[in-house]
């Protein structure tokens, strides 16, 4: 058998299949680092702090091959990069909320099955997420796993089955060499997460351009805007065949117009003003992270809620990472390597991007409001590589996404 083959294949959810993938919980971790420095008064802040010391440390991961890291996130040259993954755990207390997936045929193993890749500028800070679906067919390098295992490479293989292999460090080791990004932190975090994190916060709302009556997730929402919560909270972001064209791709989508809110809800005043909330908020997200050794050290992540807290929304910008059919399954999708090279430099020339895609009635999102004007640039112009913090640069129409400061509204459908 290849290498390419030698794994058991997963089922592929690019297309119209029946299996319901995971969640989407980046803003988990960022809410750790919001909670902490952000509550007031010093008791209150010490008991956050003891607590993440003594729970996050013990769940840390070594990161295979990481430099030394200054003390400070200031010092380090061009920003940082964070990679956050979600992983479908069935975890005994939400399985039941998960069907085929927790009791199928494809139960077996823990799949990464949201992959994030978080870079914060330096000056000026902006913020981009760039999404990776997990159909995403990609060399996997050599991984070692937490028994000391080593799984050889594969030359391709979907995304989602790097932390099968070697856990959170393979997941980092997969994405640093696709995006040639060196990746200081990184943390996964498991499925019943976000129905705690949601509760925690009071909702987040989204809105609906039509209704979504989704029987795969038992998701049914009119039109309109809602304050969701808990279960439907998951069962949201989990919706595929409820949305755009029923694929993964619109599902990312609709998972950014969710992770948006969230960041907005995060850092209004009605959350961080809140003392009880951002408690209960800090200690339930430290119980479903598993956070780099990097990461295990509280007071960095109160560096990175501080270097995150103070960002324009208009700089706060989601991304799918650009993606062709794979000729070999129409199922699966490769990477668009020319149009990811031009995003990847315009992220490290920290210009203001500019997303060109214009959305069609078949992607799980529609933008209803585009935010403030910004100086037009023509889509096809190459991405200026040196770009000054000052300019905007337009991304090719083939990436995806949105900026905090737009509005968008999920692309509904009945089925």
């Amino acid at each position: 058998m290849s290498k390419s083959t030698r794994r058991r294949r997963t089922i592929a959810r690019h297309g119209q299949l029946r299996t319901p993938g995971p969640i989407s919980q980046l803003l988990t971790f960022i809410a750790i680092g919001l909670s902490v420095v952000l509550v007031s008064g010093i008791a209150v802040a010490g008991y956050v702090i003891y607590d993440l010391t003594s729970t996050v440390s013990a769940n840390a991961v070594e990161l295979e091959g990481q430099k030394e890291l200054p003390p400070d996130i200031g010092a380090y040259e061009g920003g940082f990069n964070l990679v956050l993954t979600g992983v479908d755990t069935c975890e005994d207390a939400y399985k039941q909320y998960f069907g085929a997936r927790c009791t199928g045929k494809d139960s077996e193993g823990t799949l990464n099955d949201v992959n994030l890749l978080v870079h914060v500028s330096d000056a000026p800070r902006r913020v981009t997420v760039v999404s990776f679906p997990r159909d995403l067919m990609v060399r996997i390098p050599q991984c070692e796993d937490a028994a000391g295992k080593t799984h050889s490479e594969m030359s391709k293989q979907q995304i989602n089955t790097s932390y099968t292999d070697g856990g959170l460090n393979c997941v980092v080791k997969t994405i640093s060499e696709l995006t040639g990004q060196e990746v200081q932190f990184a943390a996964s975090v498991t499925f019943g997460g976000v129905i705690e994190i949601t509760n925690a916060i009071g909702g987040v709302d989204v809105c609906l351009a039509s209704p979504i009556r989704d029987k795969y997730t038992s998701l049914n929402l009119p039109a309109g805007t809602h304050t969701l919560q808990g279960l439907q909270a998951l069962q949201f972001l989990r919706t595929r065949h409820g949305v755009g064209d029923g694929s993964d791709l619109g599902r990312i989508g609709n998972q950014q117009q969710y992770m948006t809110n969230l960041a907005k809800k995060l850092i209004s005043g009605e959350t961080l003003g809140n003392v009880p909330v951002m408690l209960k908020l800090a200690t339930t997200a430290i119980d479903n992270l598993e956070p780099s050794e990097s990461l295990a050290d509280p007071m960095k992540i109160v560096q990175i809620a501080l270097a995150l807290k103070s960002v324009k929304y208009e700089d706060i910008v989601f991304l799918q990472y650009p993606t062709n059919t794979d000729p070999d399954d129409k199922n699966r999708v490769v990477p668009n390597k020319s149009a990811a090279q031009a995003m990847w430099d315009a992220i490290n020339a920290n210009a203001q991007l500019q997303v060109t895609h214009q959305n069609s009635d078949r992607e799980g999102v529609i933008v209803t409001d585009p935010g403030p004007t910004q100086t037009p640039v023509d889509p096809s112009a190459t991405p200026d590589p040196n770009a000054t913090p000052e300019n905007v640069v337009a991304l090719p129409d083939t990436i995806k996404g949105n900026s905090a400061a737009q509005t968008t509204c999920s692309n509904g459908k009945v089925n």
